[in-house]
């Protein structure tokens, strides 16, 4: 099996258009993806994806990073390395959501994204299902 990956990071944040900015102008990175009304961003750096998220004072997260995320080419065998640790199994992530597949966490809680598609493209659920009938 190859080594996992991290290939995403996600920050809440107050303005994630000033955000945004920052990191396309101090860092290069460029906007893949964005969220209607400008209200949140997916840069790329061409290796790692930020997705820059909405922070709220209602939400439950405080301001800055929220998860990470894991490009991985077996979700079985790294379902059978969470079970050796009695970790709970990764649940799937809402079809309309464009990265990852699945949402897990650590021992201590904090949580992570595990896709196989990758994090280079914007892909649904709801579109690699309708690959998965254009191949049938």
């Amino acid at each position: 099996m190859a080594r996992p990956k991290i290939r995403h990071l996600a920050i809440f944040a107050r303005n994630p258009k000033t955000m945004a900015h920052f990191y396309e102008t101090a860092f290069a990175m460029e906007v893949i993806s964005k969220a209607p009304n400008d209200t949140a961003f997916f840069l790329s750096d061409g290796y790692l994806t930020l997705a820059i998220l909405p922070h709220r004072l209602e939400g439950e997260a405080a301001a800055g990073l929220n998860h990470f995320g894991f490009e991985i080419e077996d979700l079985d065998a790294v379902k059978a390395k969470f079970a050796e640790f009695g970790l709970e199994t990764p649940k799937a992530r809402p079809a309309e959501r464009p990265y990852a597949e699945f949402r897990a966490a650590d021992p201590e809680g904090n949580q992570f994204d595990l896709s196989v598609h990758g994090f280079q493209k914007t892909e649904t659920g709801h579109d690699r299902a309708a690959k998965k009938k254009e191949l049938v």
